[in-house]
């Protein structure tokens, strides 16, 4: 590997040329690159738990697992997940320093020319120092690239606009909560007549962040054993339990676990 990499910090495009790129069995691309501090059978468990009709939509994403990706010159400013202007840079290694300025993941067009939009998905595995986030991050990414990649399914936009205007408690993420307390009729979004209407584009970009929440939780679940309350955010309630296990049910059976992995839901009875 080139002397560059081995001090300093080094362009996230080099490290994908020099880098090695595994597929995994259900064809995720992925490699490992610097002191990530993961085992490589729990990060080649993770890259696996991806259902095979899921990693058909990745066919142009590579995950990069590196201990922590920045944008350079920002200065602490926050540069998002996608690359502009700046250029996305990796540190083979760990510093708190680097860690102040270090975002979750980046994503960097890789591709030009024929090869045009292979992306590579930069995840800082320092920044997300136990299982269950790593994998968490990860599945996030996956949830949404396979959204932008196949859409979602009729039967889930159909569940879950039902349970939204059934009002039933919580949502998945900020976005989904916020795009369907819009979508609903919720404010002043009412029709002259005092009847809510519905928010069309926001509808469509709640039913898009729902399913790919319940794709990112669906992984989860198959990859590491958590608590649901484990997802809980200060800015919104959680959706509630059934209706997440509806959801998640539905997932399963549209992309069924890999050989080695089970779903299950399982329910904590009050004493």
């Amino acid at each position: 590997m080139a002397e560059s990499i081995q001090g300093g910090l080094v362009q996230a495009t080099q490290v994908a040329r020099e880098t090695v790129v595994r597929r995994s069995a259900n064809g995720v691309a992925f490699a490992a690159f610097g002191e990530t501090g993961l085992d490589d059978a729990d990060l080649v468990r993770m890259v696996q738990a991806v259902p095979t009709a899921v990693a058909a939509a990745l066919a142009r994403k590579t995950y990069y697992f590196v201990p922590l990706a920045l944008a350079e010159g920002r200065s602490g400013e926050s540069a998002g997940h996608r690359s502009g202007n700046e250029e996305t840079m990796i540190s083979p290694v760990f510093t708190a320093e680097l860690a102040e300025l270090a975002i979750c993941h980046r994503n960097v067009a890789l591709g030009a020319g024929a090869d045009a939009g292979e992306e590579g998905v930069f995840i800082s595995t320092r920044l997300l120092n136990d299982k269950f986030s790593l994998a968490f991050e990860l599945f996030i990414n996956v949830g949404h690239a396979f959204v932008d990649e196949a859409g979602v399914p009729e039967s889930f936009s159909e569940l879950a606009w039902n349970q939204a205007v059934a009002d039933v408690r919580g949502e998945t993420s900020l976005d989904a909560w916020e795009c369907r307390t819009q979508a609903v009729g919720g404010g002043q979004n009412a029709e002259r007549d005092g009847k809510p209407r519905t928010d069309e584009k926001a509808k469509t970009e709640f039913i898009e962040a729902a399913f790919s929440d319940a794709v990112a939780i669906y992984l989860l679940s198959l990859s590491v054993d958590f608590d649901y309350s484990e997802l809980r955010e200060r800015e919104y309630p959680l959706l509630a339990p059934q209706a997440l296990a509806e959801r998640l049910r539905m997932v399963a059976r549209l992309f069924p676990p890999n050989a080695e992995y089970e779903f299950a839901i399982r329910y904590r009875r009050r004493a």
